[in-house]
């Protein structure tokens, strides 16, 4: 059991026996010296800390030192009116504090209450109820600054996540406060009425039972009475003290006993206060000159020992931020934090910043947070961290997206301009800049805001510039997210679908297939832009072929089939017959005739002449679907499907390659063209 966890029991322990069994008068005086020296340590803590995050533990504190406070109360009373004497501390504070006047005392005793009830108690408990509410309102708009932040590239992962834990420890902070303010409040009734009990009951023992007179019965039992009512109210007035400082400043990570002892005692400066507060009341005061000098000591010698300690932990930190500055330079791999590479990186000149800017009503950065949600919708994965970076070498209106470091996309917007666009059947011209729709390559005008109503009501397709840039690197990443999913990815899918089926991933991963192969089909899905969110079927259709096959192009048809209630929903419109290209049984011969098989996978030797001739005929059956407006897909057999598909896939990027079990039984087709030997 470490230290502290034994003193914060010891502590609670001794607050539960003094309430049962009676105590000695001179353990009284050292309890309730401690307990006034706890009290100066919570005022002077609450005091000097920076925010409130560094005391998380203060709602429990309070609980514990009240209740501490409570049990001493219950214990003097015991003393007062069994014994007629509670010690050398109550006896002081009732004659030296009170003036040795049972009026003046009784005046005092009132005023401390006064203040605690009306100023201090009732600010704190206000202070703590509108601080809650607030913290709990604000929460919403904190977490979404810190997503700006993350999506921007300011901070990173770890980073966001630490912020986050942060803010949620905040909202409970606040939230335990607000109650915690009632138990200083309680606190000070229960001792108000203990005082009360007290002289009643101390009057009626005097004049009842020992046969004093009324006079003398109330000067006995007054006296120790208000001394009793004085040393428990003035630590609770610092506890209340203490309340009202800490309810206006967020909470630490750490378990509370440690919190507890590491908090109140981890301050040197706060420790030699105390100590020379102590020091100065035993020597200049009637109180207990050998208890409270001893006690000041012991507090100055502990703010020696913490101040030792924080110097040698300093100078420890400081010689090793020298030791890894100076390894980091004698290293001569000291610049691999410069080969990182972010996933997605969207890069534009000056004149774009106003879109990305939030302080300017820009809202570039909530649409590509949407864009990551449309993904992970559409198609089932995450998509990485985009960052957002402003680059003065490009031009002011121009932007570029870029994978893995590498550009692979650019475009140019007009600030304060909309791009219009012809739908098709639009015959009325309008005035404007020509250009071209960035992701589809579709001709297009630049038009004013002026022109925007007119442009509308004739038929035009008018967007904006956020939405033409998140238009563009949405579709850049349905293209590359094949490239983005990453083993770690993978294996975070795969720890998600284990919790509500650990029997399926048991049985396939690794025992069937390793992470690897999983990831090459998961990919090979995306690649032709199948959505992976319903994992748990993929996995079904892996786990029963594995045993067949580890190829993980055959896998992926075997996924696909599984999946063909989706494929079909995705291309193959229900209640209408879908015009599609077949192809000629004699060319899916040749294809599964050239076939070679090889370690690193299968690959087609089909002859130059014979592809160049298959390719044209496919490019005029796709001509025919164009001029109908509709997709060009084209169905095959299913051993066929996955090598027509690498066959046609670098010259037909948008052909859509399905083969006959990826398509359900209700579904309609129209054939309007075979792909045969031109």
């Amino acid at each position: 059991m470490k230290k502290s966890e034994l003193g914060v029991g010891l502590f609670l322990m001794a607050a539960i026996v003094f309430l049962i069994i009676p105590i000695p008068s001179l353990l009284l005086d050292v309890m309730l010296s401690v307990n006034l020296s706890v009290s100066m340590v919570i005022m002077f803590t609450a005091l000097f800390s920076k925010d409130i995050l560094s005391m998380s533990a203060f709602p429990t504190i309070i609980l514990f030192t009240t209740m501490f406070r409570i049990a001493l109360n219950v214990s003097s009373t015991k003393l007062i009116l069994t014994k007629g004497d509670a010690g050398n501390v109550v006896e002081t504070f009732g004659e030296f504090v009170g003036g040795g006047d049972m009026i003046l005392g009784v005046i005092i005793f009132i005023i401390l209450i006064l203040v605690q009830f009306i100023v201090i108690n009732k600010g704190s408990e206000r202070v703590a109820e509108v601080s809650a509410r607030f913290s709990l309102d604000a929460m919403p708009g904190k977490q979404m600054a810190i997503d700006a932040d993350l999506n921007t590239g300011a901070i990173s992962d770890a980073e966001a996540r630490e912020r986050r834990e942060n803010l949620q420890r905040e909202s409970s902070f606040f939230g335990a406060m607000d109650g915690a303010t009632k138990y200083v409040k309680g606190d000070a009734v229960t001792g108000l009425i203990i005082t009360v009990i007290n002289i009643v009951g101390g009057l009626s023992i005097g004049v009842l039972r020992q046969e004093l007179p009324v006079a003398e019965a109330l000067a006995k039992y007054s006296v120790l009475t208000i001394g009793d009512g004085l040393i428990s109210q003035i630590p609770s007035l610092m506890i209340s003290l203490s309340t009202g400082i800490i309810v206006t400043k967020a909470s630490n990570k750490a378990d509370f006993t440690s919190a507890v002892i590491g908090q109140l005692f981890s301050l040197p400066k706060v420790l030699y206060m105390v100590g020379g507060t102590l020091i100065f009341l035993g020597i200049a005061t009637p109180l207990s000159t050998f208890l409270f000098v001893a006690e000041g000591i012991m507090f100055i010698l502990a703010g020696r020992w913490a101040d030792k300690k924080q110097g040698i932990a300093a100078i420890e930190q400081e010689a090793d931020a020298d030791e890894s500055q100076a390894e980091e330079i004698r290293r001569p791999e000291n610049v691999v934090s410069l080969l990182q590479v972010d996933p997605i990186e969207l890069e534009f000149g000056y004149g774009i910043i106003p879109l990305a800017d939030v302080n300017q009503g820009g809202d570039l950065l909530d649409r590509v947070v949407m864009i990551r949600r449309q993904i992970a919708i559409e198609l089932g994965t995450i998509v990485p961290i985009i960052r957002l970076r402003d680059n003065i070498q490009l031009n002011p209106n121009q932007y570029i997206i870029k994978i893995k470091g590498v550009q692979v996309s650019s475009g140019e917007i007009l600030f304060d301009h909309y791009m219009a666009m012809n739908p098709g059947f639009v015959e009325e011209e309008i005035t404007g800049i020509p250009t071209f729709e960035p992701s589809f390559h579709l001709p297009a005008i630049w038009i004013t805001e002026g022109q925007r109503e007119r442009a509308e009501s004739l038929g035009y397709t008018v967007v904006d510039p956020p939405s033409i840039i998140a238009t563009h690197l949405t579709e850049i990443i349905r293209t590359h997210i094949d490239e983005l999913l990453t083993r770690q990815d993978v294996q975070n899918l795969v720890n998600n679908l284990k919790e509500s089926n650990p029997a399926l991933i048991e049985e396939l991963v690794p025992k069937a297939l390793g992470l690897g192969e999983i990831q090459r089909v998961l990919q090979n899905l995306l690649k032709e832009g199948i959505s992976i969110r319903d994992l748990l079927t993929i996995f079904e259709a892996l786990s029963n072929n594995a045993g067949i096959t580890r190829d993980t192009d055959i896998l992926t048809e075997y996924a696909r089939q599984g999946l063909k209630r989706a494929i079909s929903h995705k291309y193959f419109p229900a209640g209408e017959a879908t015009s599609v290209i077949t192809l000629d049984p004699k060319i899916e011969q040749d294809i599964m005739g050239s076939v070679k098989q090889t370690e690193q996978g299968a690959y087609l030797s089909l002859d130059p002449e014979r592809t160049q001739g298959i390719l044209a005929s496919v490019e005029q059956e796709i001509k025919k679907l164009e001029n109908l407006g509709r997709n060009a897909i084209v169905i095959t057999s299913p051993i066929v499907r996955m090598y027509f598909k690498k066959l046609t896939e670098d010259y037909f990027k948008d052909l859509i390659v399905v083969s006959y079990n990826e398509i359900d039984s209700n579904v309609e087709l129209q054939s309007v063209g075979m792909v045969t030997e031109s």
